[in-house]
C-alpha cells in the first residue's frame, strides 16, 4: 500500500506546513511506503508564470469595466511588463538569482501596482528614497525581496479581484467552512462550476495521483481556508480514481468537526479522523488491508450503509511522542518555497521570511490553563516530552536530509525545563542551528538561561502578554504579571533575542480603560526594549474553552447556537458592559503597526483611536522603565 499526504491550498509559502512531514515520516518509520506533495505551493507558482499571467489576463478581459477592481486595472495596462517580469522575481524569491536586487531596488524593473502605495510616507526626507529608513544602505537584499513582495501581493489582489474572489495567500474559500453549522455553504461551491484555479488545482491533483499511483490518500486541513481547496482535490480524486481512498484530518478537523452529524461530506472523503493522527491511521491502514473491523477504527468518522456518520473510537493508547519518527521533508520542493517580506519588522517578517524546518519539542501544553484556550482538546491537554538527546538526534537527521539549519519549534508552549536541556545538548555536540519558539513568559526564563538559548542558537521567542492588565491576567489564569512580562522579555532582549508578543482585545468584562492602558503598556514594552514585535487579536470564546464551557464565569452570556451538524467552534457571547471592542481595534492595530516601526512613542496613546470620550491612560508613563530599573 502506498500512503500519498497532501498539503491543500492555502496555507504558507514560505516553507512546508509541517502536517505531511509528521506523518510521512511516522508513516516510513512504521515500513509503509509514503509519500508527500504541497498542492498550495504548486497552484501559486502555476499561476506566477508567464503562460498563468496569460489565464490571468484572459480571465480579467471577460470583467465588465464597471466590475474591474483598481488592481486590474492596473494588471491590464501593464501586463506586458508582469508576463517580462514573473519568472525573475520567482527565481529571486526562491534565491536562486540574488543578483536580480539591484535591478529591482532602482523601482524601474517591475510594475508598481496599487500594494505599493503602503510605501508611501515613511520618510520623504531621505532623497525620495522611502525604504532607506527601514534599510539603509546595505540590506539591498532585503528591500528587494519586500517590493517582489509587493508586486506578488499586487498579483494576489488581481487573482481574488479576476479569477476567485475567495482566493488569498494564505486561506482559501475561509468562510465556507470556519464555524459553519451545516455543510451546505461547502457543497453548493462544490457543486458549481470551477473556476480557472480550480481547474488548475483538478490538473495538479491528477498530475500527483498519476505520478505515485497511491491506494490512500491523506488530506490535511490545518485551518478553514483550506478546507474547500481540500474537498474540491477530493472531488477530483473521488471522480476520476474512485479506487482511492481518501482520509481528512488536521488542525481544522480536529477543533471544528468533533460533533460532526453530516453525511454529505463523505461523498467526497471516506474517513476523518481526530487529534494525533498517527494511532488512527495504523487502525485505518490495518482495516483496509482487512486485518481490523471498522468497529475497531480509532477516533476515526465513516457513514455507514444507512447513510449514518458513526464516530468509532477502539480504545488505544496513543503513539508516545518519544516514538513518531521523525519528520521527512523528502519529496518536497524545499528549493521553490518563496521567501516573502510584507513586514519590515525584524520579529515580525520570520512568518513568512525564510524556508523553517517545523519541530515540536513536546506534545500539549504543559500549563493547560488559560481560559481563552481549547485546554480541553488533545493538541493542548496530552503533554509529553521527549529527551534532549533524542530531540538533537531529530535535528541532525533533518539538516542532514534538507541541507537546512533554521529551526521554527512550534510548540503551543515550549517548556522551559526541555528547552533547557535542549540548548545545552545542542552546545555540547556542536550542533550550530538558529532557531525560534513559542513560550510562556515565566520567570524560570532568567538572563543567564536567555544567554544560555541564544548561545544555543535562539534567534527569537514569541509568548502571550494578552491583555496587558493584572486583573484580566488573573481571569483569564494566564500565571503571569505584566511586571514578570517585562522582566522576562527584556532578559530575552539583553541576550539578543528578538521577541514577539502576541496580544488580544476583547477579553470579557473589558473596560475602555483597561484598553487604553494595555495600549500604554505596550507603547513603553516598545520603547523600553522589551519587545521587538506584537499583534493585536480580538478574543474569540470557543466551545471548547473554559470561557465556552464556563461563560457565568466570566461574566458573560452565550448567544445560543442554532442546530449543527458540521463546523462547531466560535461562539458569539454578551458582555454587560457594552463596549464596541471592533471600534477600539481599529486604533489599537494602528498604534502596534507605527510602534513596530519605531514612530509613535511619543503620541498620547488615547489618541490613537477615533471614538469620542476616550479615557486618558492611569498608567504612569514610565511605568515598564521603573519596573526594570531603567530610571
Amino acid at each position: 500500500m502506498k500512503i500519498l499526504s497532501l498539503i491543500p491550498p492555502m496555507t504558507q509559502l514560505n516553507t512546508p506546513y509541517p502536517s505531511t512531514a509528521y506523518l510521512t515520516g511516522f508513516l516510513r518509520s512504521q515500513g509503509f511506503v509514503a509519500v508527500q506533495e504541497d498542492l498550495a505551493l504548486a497552484l501559486v507558482l502555476g499561476f506566477f508564470t508567464s503562460e498563468g499571467l496569460a489565464e490571468i489576463q484572459n480571465a480579467a478581459l471577460k470583467l465588465p469595466e464597471e466590475k474591474r477592481s483598481a488592481s486590474v486595472n492596473f494588471f491590464l495596462d501593464y501586463f506586458s511588463d508582469y508576463q517580462h517580469s514573473i519568472a525573475l522575481v520567482i527565481a529571486f524569491l526562491q534565491g536562486r538569482d540574488s543578483t536580480l536586487a539591484h535591478r529591482i531596488n532602482t523601482r524601474s524593473l517591475l510594475p508598481e501596482g496599487p500594494r505599493f502605495a503602503s510605501l508611501d510616507g515613511y520618510d520623504e526626507e531621505e532623497g525620495g528614497d522611502s525604504l532607506a529608513w527601514a534599510f539603509g544602505s546595505l540590506g539591498s537584499q532585503d528591500r528587494a525581496r519586500h517590493l517582489a513582495t509587493l508586486y506578488l501581493n499586487d498579483l494576489s489582489d488581481v487573482l481574488r479581484d479576476a479569477v476567485d474572489e475567495r482566493f488569498e495567500f494564505v486561506r482559501y474559500a475561509e468562510s465556507l467552512a470556519g464555524s459553519q453549522p451545516t455543510f451546505t455553504p461547502l457543497a453548493d461551491a462544490l457543486a458549481s462550476s470551477p473556476t480557472l484555479m480550480d481547474l488548475h488545482l483538478q490538473a495538479l491533483t491528477q498530475s500527483a495521483i498519476d505520478k505515485h499511483q497511491p491506494s490512500l490518500v491523506l488530506l490535511s486541513v490545518p485551518f478553514p481556508g483550506a478546507m474547500y481547496a481540500a474537498l474540491r482535490i477530493a472531488q477530483t480524486i473521488k471522480r476520476n480514481y474512485p479506487n482511492i481512498k481518501i482520509g481528512l484530518g488536521g488542525g481544522y478537523v480536529n477543533t471544528e468537526l468533533r460533533e460532526l452529524t453530516e453525511p454529505r461530506i463523505f461523498d467526497f472523503v471516506d474517513f476523518i479522523t481526530l487529534d494525533s493522527g498517527e494511532r488512527p491511521l495504523l487502525a485505518l491502514i490495518e482495516h483496509l488491508n482487512g486485518k481490523r473491523s471498522a468497529e475497531r477504527l480509532v477516533r476515526t468518522f465513516i457513514r455507514n450503509a444507512k447513510n449514518e456518520v458513526r464516530y468509532l473510537n477502539w480504545q488505544e493508547p496513543d503513539i508516545p511522542f518519544e516514538n513518531v519518527g521523525t519528520a521527512t521533508w523528502d519529496g518536497l520542493p524545499l528549493n521553490s518555497y518563496l521567501s516573502l517580506l510584507d513586514m519590515l519588522n525584524p520579529m515580525h517578517r520570520l512568518w513568512s521570511d525564510g524556508r523553517w524546518n517545523k519541530l515540536t519539542v513536546a506534545h500539549g501544553c504543559y500549563w493547560k490553563k488559560c481560559s481563552f484556550c481549547d485546554v480541553s482538546l488533545d493538541y493542548i491537554s496530552r503533554y509529553e516530552t521527549a529527551s534532549a538527546s533524542l530531540l538533537v538526534d531529530r535535528i541532525e537527521a533533518i539538516v542532514a536530509e534538507t541541507g537546512q539549519t533554521g529551526f521554527h519549534f512550534v510548540d503551543e508552549a515550549a517548556p522551559p525545563k526541555i528547552l533547557k536541556a535542549l540548548a545545552e545538548e545542542l552546545i555540547r555536540r556542536q550542533v550550530m542551528i538558529s532557531w525560534w519558539g513559542n513560550i510562556r513568559f515565566e520567570k524560570t526564563f532568567t538572563l543567564d538561561l536567555c544567554e544560555l538559548l541564544a548561545q544555543s542558537g535562539c534567534i527569537a521567542m514569541s509568548g502571550g502578554l494578552e491583555v496587558a492588565s493584572n486583573r484580566l491576567l488573573d481571569l483569564m489564569k494566564k500565571g503571569v504579571s505584566v511586571e514578570q512580562v517585562a522582566k522576562v522579555t527584556k532578559s530575552f532582549s539583553d541576550a539578543g533575542i528578538l521577541v514577539h508578543a502576541y496580544l488580544m482585545y476583547g477579553f470579557p468584562t473589558q473596560t475602555i480603560q483597561e484598553t487604553v492602558d494595555a495600549l500604554e503598556y505596550v507603547r513603553q514594552f516598545f520603547e523600553t526594549g522589551c519587545i521587538q514585535s506584537g499583534f493585536f487579536h480580538r478574543f474569540t470564546c470557543t466551545v471548547h474553552s473554559p470561557v465556552g464551557k464556563d461563560p457565568e464565569a466570566y461574566g458573560i452570556t452565550l448567544v445560543p447556537l442554532p442546530e449543527i451538524s458540521f463546523a462547531k467552534n466560535d461562539v458569539a457571547f454578551i458582555d454587560p458592559s457594552g463596549v464596541d471592542h471592533d471600534l477600539l481595534g481599529l486604533g489599537l492595530k494602528k498604534a502596534i503597526y507605527n510602534f513596530m516601526h519605531g514612530v509613535g512613542f511619543e503620541q498620547a496613546v488615547d489618541t490613537w483611536f477615533e471614538m469620542p470620550d476616550i479615557p486618558k491612560t492611569k498608567v504612569a508613563r514610565n511605568k515598564i522603565a521603573k519596573i526594570l530599573r531603567l530610571t
